[in-house]
């Protein structure tokens, strides 16, 4: 437990000095200090964040939450295992999250990047929640969907009503929407590619997410190889939408390069995502806001 007390006594550093460089940030906090850091989602309240971590004492990265001070910081999942994507409920009874503790309790083995800047598709990943509460500990976990595939990506509509996820049940990644205890399950993309990292708008009634862009046979075969491997490489990713049922899908960006964790912000008129559109063949990566008709990017 040694780990877990040095993060809960740290705190958020004060704000930063104001950038002109970064005229759309204001109060710039740093919450985390030390190990692998990231995945950070409010809760709705807005006075809690869930991420994912690195950290000593634990074989690989792991669910934690915090308040919004970067105080606080407890384990929210089993210590065991690859844990990924946490995010809350909109009525705050639960944090949702996958891991592969009970198929691979150790750390995810090395990703062969032989092959290039490539992600891993675990298999081994299952979608479990665990009841939130304020403060003391956290657990245990509740599993929801277990596909022996990858399931992961799992982002929830405000309205509470339903989930998205994404898995690669089908033989390619698609995206699916659910019911929030993982019945009623409707795939909601169709077409050959990775299709995956949705959000849901304000209002529930938009998903943006994310889209391999290609057009020719030999990066499809790349794409089909490195899939059977349980890789992808997310080198071309472009901004979609589609409705809360998937129909009516629009591609937001051409930009050619990574374009990944699309957001809508409050108003539902814009989103903003992150990219490496100024450096594509590098890991530069920028916060972008475009429209959600694709026009005005910045």
């Amino acid at each position: 437990m040694l780990p877990l007390l040095v993060l809960i006594g740290q705190f958020a550093a004060p704000p930063l000095p104001a950038n002109s460089q970064e005229p759309h940030l204001r109060n710039v906090r740093q919450l985390t200090f030390g190990g692998q850091n990231a995945e950070a989602y409010w809760s709705p309240d807005g006075k809690y964040l869930s991420y994912q971590a690195m950290v000593p004492g634990y074989p690989d990265e792991q669910i934690f939450v915090m308040r919004a001070d970067g105080s606080d910081k407890r384990l929210v999942s089993t210590g065991k295992g690859r844990c990924t994507c946490a995010y809350f409920s909109p009525d705050m009874k639960w944090i949702y999250f996958s891991s592969t503790h009970e198929k691979q309790p150790g750390p995810q083995p090395p990703i062969d990047m032989s092959k290039g800047y490539v992600w891993a598709i675990n298999k081994n990943y299952s979608l479990y929640r665990v009841a939130f509460k304020k403060t003391g500990p956290l657990g245990p976990p509740e599993k929801l969907v277990d596909l022996g595939k990858y399931v992961a990506e799992t982002t929830i509509a405000p309205n509470g009503k339903y989930m998205v996820w994404t898995t690669d049940e089908s033989g390619d990644l698609e995206i699916y929407r659910s019911d929030l205890n993982g019945k009623n399950r409707h795939r909601l993309t169709q077409a050959v590619g990775y299709d995956g990292g949705p959000f849901v708008s304000w209002d529930s009634k938009t998903i943006a997410y994310r889209r391999d862009s290609w057009s020719d046979a030999k990066s499809e075969a790349d794409y089909r190889a490195l899939l059977a491997e349980g890789l992808i490489r997310p080198s071309k990713l472009e901004i979609w939408t589609m409705d809360a049922v998937g129909s009516g899908k629009r591609q937001i960006t051409k930009l050619n390069c990574a374009s990944f964790a699309p957001f809508v912000k409050p108003d539902n008129k814009r989103i903003v995502f992150s990219s490496n559109y100024g450096d594509p063949k590098g890991r530069e990566f920028e916060i972008y806001s475009i429209g959600m008709d694709g026009t005005g990017l910045e």
